[in-house]
């Protein structure tokens, strides 16, 4: 399992037992938790819980035997939102975002409370949230292209009056697209070992 998949959790999964006291409230709510980036142990996922409020975010690890089903953010961006719910800026610049993005090939899909709405149905989007994607590219992306990217998803944010954060994931590690559009130098990566910066997002091991 990958970063920003989400997990539903079998119902029989036992309590986290390090966990604080929101976190039974919120599971009995939705039990769904993200796949945080964390060094890959063989016996447990390591897994994000969000609580009501952006406070409210705890990390723990999850026996792999208790994941009921896989939402990847890939399989969520077909998916459409409540229709009562469609019309919120989130939702709307993702539909907007659709087209653009699947012009380049890559796989993408979205992440954040918009993808955890879509994976849960409980509503968890609000009218100020940003959207958040995530794009896959296992091979490099040139600067021109990224910078192309770039600008023509954040029209679409001004469009739809919202904001717009995208990671591109490559096979090892994480970074983010404004970053890198916006300089030559070195991008902030985010890794299962922890944050490094570097020239070359492909070639960081």
């Amino acid at each position: 399992m990958r970063p920003h998949d989400l997990l539903r959790i079998a119902s029989d999964a036992p309590p986290f037992d390090d966990a604080p006291a929101w976190v039974a409230a919120a599971l009995e709510r939705a039990p769904f938790v993200v796949v945080r980036r964390a060094p890959v142990r063989v016996d447990a996922i390591g897994i994000g819980i969000r609580g009501a409020s952006r406070n409210e975010r705890f990390g723990t690890w999850l026996d792999p035997r208790y994941v009921a089903e896989v939402f990847t953010p890939e399989s969520l961006s077909k998916r459409e939102a409540d229709p009562v719910r469609a019309r919120l800026p989130a939702f709307a610049l993702l539909r907007a975002t659709a087209k653009i993005i699947d012009e380049t090939g890559l796989d993408w899909g979205p992440a954040g409370s918009t993808g955890f709405e879509l994976a849960s149905s409980i509503p968890t989007v609000t009218p100020t949230s940003d959207l958040d994607l995530v794009i896959r590219a296992p091979d490099p992306l040139s600067h021109d292209d990224a910078c192309k990217l770039f600008d023509a998803l954040s029209q679409a944010a001004r469009t739809e009056n919202t904001r717009i954060d995208v990671q591109i994931e490559t096979p090892d590690a994480a970074f983010s697209l404004a970053e890198f559009a916006r300089t030559n130098l070195r991008v902030m990566l985010r890794h299962a070992n922890g944050p490094r910066l570097a020239t070359d997002p492909w070639a960081a091991r």
